[in-house]
C-alpha cells in the first residue's frame, strides 16, 4: 500500500512538474505581429564555436538577429526531415535578419562537409561543446531547436521535429 501510496505521488508530482511546459510548447499563441516573445530567459551568446571547415564561429555575432538553434545529429531520421524545410527558411528569411544555426551533437564531424553538401545545407553548421550544451540544455532528445529573439532572449524550446508551418509560427512575429 505504501508503495502504491509513494509511487503516486511521484506520478502526481512529475505531472505537475511537466504539465506547464507540455500546455506551453503545444501552444499555438504566438506573439503578435511586431511584438516580441515572453521570454525563458537571456540567451547566453559568449560562445565561439568551430564550424564545419574548422573556423571559429562567434554566437555573439548574431545578436540582432532571430536565431534558431538546432541541436540534430546525421543519423537522426526526424532531424533529417527538418532540414529541407530548415534550408528553404533560411532562404527565404536570412535577408530578414533570420539564421539557423545547426549544433551537431555527434562527437566527430568527419564526414559533415559531404554530407551537408549532399542535403543543400546552406546554413551555418557548427559542432557541440560541453559549455554550449550547459547552456541551452540539457537536450535529452533530437531534435531539439532553440529560439532566440533578436534582443537575446530566450522565446522558445522545441522537442521533436519543427514543421514548416511550426517554425513560420514561431518566428513571424520575430522577424
Amino acid at each position: 500500500m505504501k508503495k502504491w501510496m509513494l509511487g503516486g505521488a511521484a506520478a502526481l508530482a512529475l505531472g505537475l512538474f511537466t504539465l506547464p511546459t507540455v500546455l506551453r510548447s503545444g501552444s499555438d499563441d504566438a506573439p503578435r505581429e511586431g511584438a516580441s516573445c515572453t521570454a525563458e530567459g537571456q540567451a547566453n551568446l559568449d560562445f565561439t564555436l568551430k564550424d564545419m571547415h574548422g573556423a571559429d564561429f562567434k554566437l555573439a555575432d548574431q545578436k540582432g538577429k532571430v536565431v534558431l538553434l538546432n541541436f540534430w545529429a546525421t543519423w537522426c531520421a526526424p532531424c533529417l526531415a527538418e532540414i529541407p524545410e530548415f534550408v528553404a527558411a533560411y532562404e527565404e528569411k536570412k535577408d530578414k535578419g533570420f539564421v539557423i544555426v545547426g549544433v551537431l551533437t555527434e562527437d566527430s564531424g568527419e564526414n559533415l562537409k559531404a554530407f551537408a553538401a549532399d542535403k543543400k545545407m546552406t546554413y551555418p553548421i557548427v559542432m557541440m561543446t560541453p559549455q554550449l550544451e550547459d547552456a541551452y540544455g540539457p537536450i535529452f532528445g533530437l531534435p531539439t531547436s532553440v529560439i532566440i529573439a533578436r534582443d537575446g532572449s530566450v522565446c522558445k524550446r522545441h522537442f521533436g521535429p519543427m514543421s514548416a508551418e511550426q517554425l513560420e509560427r514561431e518566428i513571424k512575429s520575430l522577424l
